[in-house]
């Protein structure tokens, strides 16, 4: 022990006449706490964020999942309602036989008459889910949705159109009317683009033409209500409500077509959605050309809508309902954000579907009126939680 009062020596530094002893392998048993920020290490902070994150992923994947096992649950018990009725084990039955199974009866039902609408509630609910987050997205607006910007009163409009004068034209009214609603889809397209052009492609513009476009053709769609026969004029209302009856499996294939064309490209953009969300300042400064993403989802939006709603008419709340609640559960990250709205827009359509057949199994309900009805408390729920949040 040094004596008090005698001098303290000057700290000895490497190379000043000193040498350092270390014990072997004494490196390997030092604490990260104690080992220099030089050397790579990563400290407890950072390791605990990590944690977090994949714990977070986890959970959000696990809830992905649990969506998932919701929709193929309301898939098979679609399949089990309906007019004529039929058990589970018939069903299970059925899918096990395939098409051509031995009993004509049920496989008749099943593969010709309720698989076509059950998967097209399915696909048609999936597409509006994701074209309603991409659109509440790019236009930072919560209540965005495809029929915001005027899309589905635009397929409303070319629906009645087809309807009205297609039988002028020697082609099926099963195929006039849904390509007449799609073409009118992309004119609306067209033209909330060409506005936004001649201004810019900002938020405020894009939602100003939407809303406009959505007027013109409303104001046209009901003209041609006005002016068509008593007969003609039903046709145009019950396509306007919106039901899966007229799915095929022509129709099913060519949604599955666009909606499957359309989803590599949207994941691709996920990480430029969500950092969309942070604003356009802050997404610039992040190297992202925010013009060129929002014109490029715009697009996808487009091209979604008019595949959903051209073969069952107009389906509202969808669009509004899946995103809003996809966002309360898995956040802002679009990587998990749009396959779960994707998934919750179907099980809203399919679960529309199959409350449809309980209340009124001799006359199916469309799904239309049920997702409008139900839609409505939805709404309410959201507004309620984020006013309690802000």
């Amino acid at each position: 022990m040094q004596q008090a009062g005698s001098p303290t020596p000057p700290p000895s530094r490497a190379g000043e006449g000193t040498t350092q002893v270390r014990s072997p392998g004494s490196d390997a048993h030092r604490t990260p706490a104690a080992t220099d920020a030089g050397a790579g290490t990563v400290p407890a902070a950072s390791t605990s964020r990590h944690d977090d994150y994949h714990r977070a992923s986890a959970r959000r994947l696990l809830l992905i999942g649990v969506a998932c096992v919701l929709l193929v649950t309301l898939l098979l018990l679609d399949l089990t309602t309906g007019p004529s009725g039929m058990p589970f084990a018939d069903v299970w039955r059925g899918l096990k036989a395939g098409p051509n199974g031995g009993d004509l009866d049920v496989a008749t039902i099943l593969w010709q008459l309720r698989m076509p609408q059950t998967l097209m509630g399915a696909l048609v609910g999936a597409c509006l889910g994701l074209a309603g987050l991409q659109m509440q997205t790019i236009l930072g607006n919560p209540l965005a949705s495809p029929f915001t910007l005027g899309f589905s009163a635009a397929a409303g409009f070319g629906a009645a159109l087809a309807i009205m004068f297609g039988g002028a034209l020697p082609i099926p009214n099963f195929v006039v009317i849904p390509v007449s609603a799609f073409i009118m889809t992309m004119v609306a397209c067209g033209l909330v683009y060409l506005i936004a052009r001649l201004r810019s492609a900002s938020p405020e513009i894009l939602v100003l033409a939407g809303i406009t476009v959505l007027f013109f053709f409303q104001s046209v769609q009901s003209l041609m209500q006005f002016l068509a026969s008593p007969e003609v004029l039903q046709q145009i209302v019950f396509w306007l409500f919106g039901s899966l009856l007229k799915a095929t499996w022509t129709s099913v294939t060519v949604c599955a077509l666009v909606f499957v064309a359309c989803l590599p490209f949207i994941m691709r953009d996920a990480w430029a959605l969500t950092t969309l969300r942070l604003g356009d300042a802050n997404a610039r400064s992040l190297g992202l050309s925010v013009d060129s993403i929002r014109q490029r989802t715009f697009f996808l939006v487009a091209l979604l809508t008019a595949a959903a709603v051209s073969f069952v008419g107009t389906i509202g709340f969808v669009g509004l309902i899946a995103p809003h609640t996809a966002r309360t559960l898995v956040g802002e990250d679009h990587r998990y954000s749009l396959p779960l709205a994707a998934i919750i827009g179907a099980v809203i359509l399919v679960g529309a579907s199959v409350f449809g057949k309980f209340i009124s199994p001799a006359a199916v309900i469309p799904v239309g009126i049920i997702t409008a009805v139900a839609g409505v408390p939805m709404l309410f729920t959201i507004i309620a939680r984020r006013g309690s949040e802000g």
